[in-house]
């Protein structure tokens, strides 16, 4: 037994080595950074530790206007986007011909280059001297007026980066629910025709329960990387978010590092554990609930 013991450890030890080097190493010196108050970058000294590079941090303007944006991306993206690929996926089962076809057509945005598909969104909703974009000349053509998505108000900002985000992150969150629903025994779906269920019931008492496991795991990922927003909002409005107003938690982080305000790696770590705070709360919350609802 001990002989196996050994052998299981073995086997355990690159897995653990590269875990300890590249995830709790890092985890736990940002930590360390956070509590440095007066770090010096150049000569890699600091005065001692505290508490005010939390106080900083929570009391600068630039992250509270992150903090909200990335809040309202994280409310907005993950609910729709888990819903609109519910519903796709829903049809594109009942769908016998050319199934595959669709289900590759879905899948193409996920592949495709996040910097490029922001590059397309620019075109469809940036206003220029020679075009006020696609999306403005559908929008007059039905007898609305132009409005810049791009350079404007914060709202329409706001709406292009969540339809950004949300069509970013479809293509693999109907790939998940799709595998999802074939796995669904079609017995249960038989049982079901004939006591005469209708097909809402059927949908919330067993499809529902049955791909529990997989919605779930879409939610916390969506979550988990919501928060971690950050390329969608440069691929749309450029590196200088704090300007446009629309810089992320992670962005914050990056900014502090290596933007024009870098250089303060004691605040990018109070920032970047505080996002990491945010995230385990809110993963935790998702835990609990998940017991009553997610059918293993």
């Amino acid at each position: 037994m001990d002989n196996r013991n050994s052998k299981a450890w073995l086997y355990l030890l690159p897995a653990i080595l590269f875990l300890g080097v590249f995830m709790v190493y890092p985890l736990v010196d940002v930590f360390i950074y956070s509590f440095e108050e007066g770090y010096n970058s150049a000569s890699q000294t600091f005065f001692g530790y505290g508490i005010y590079n939390y106080s900083y941090v929570l009391h600068d303007p630039y992250f509270l206007q992150a903090v909200k944006n990335t809040l309202i991306l994280v409310a907005i993206t993950v609910p729709l986007s888990t819903g609109i690929a519910l519903l796709i996926s829903v049809g594109l089962s009942s769908i016998k011909k050319l199934r595959e076809l669709f289900q590759t057509v879905y899948f193409l945005p996920y592949v495709t280059n996040t910097l490029a598909v922001g590059l397309v969104f620019m075109i469809l909703f940036k206003k220029t001297a020679y075009s006020d974009g696609l999306v403005n000349l559908l929008l007059n053509l039905f007898g609305g007026s132009s409005v810049d998505f791009i350079d404007g108000p914060y709202w329409a900002k706001m709406f292009v980066l969540c339809f950004y985000t949300i069509w970013v992150v479809m293509p693999f969150k109907i790939l998940i629910l799709t595998s999802a629903l074939a796995s669904v025994k079609q017995d249960y779906y038989n049982a079901a025709k004939v006591d005469g269920t209708s097909r809402l019931r059927i949908f919330t008492r067993i499809t529902l329960p049955m791909i529990s496991p997989s919605l779930f795991y879409l939610v916390i990922t969506g979550f988990i990387g919501a928060f971690k927003a950050y390329s969608d909002a440069v691929a749309l409005f450029g590196v200088n978010l704090n300007a446009a107003g629309m810089n992320t938690i992670v962005g914050y982080v990056y900014d502090m590092l290596y933007g024009d305000s870098g250089g303060f790696p004691s605040y990018a770590s109070a920032a970047a554990i505080i996002l990491f705070a945010i995230v385990l709360t809110i993963t935790c919350i998702n835990l609990l609930i998940s017991k009553k609802h997610v059918h293993y």
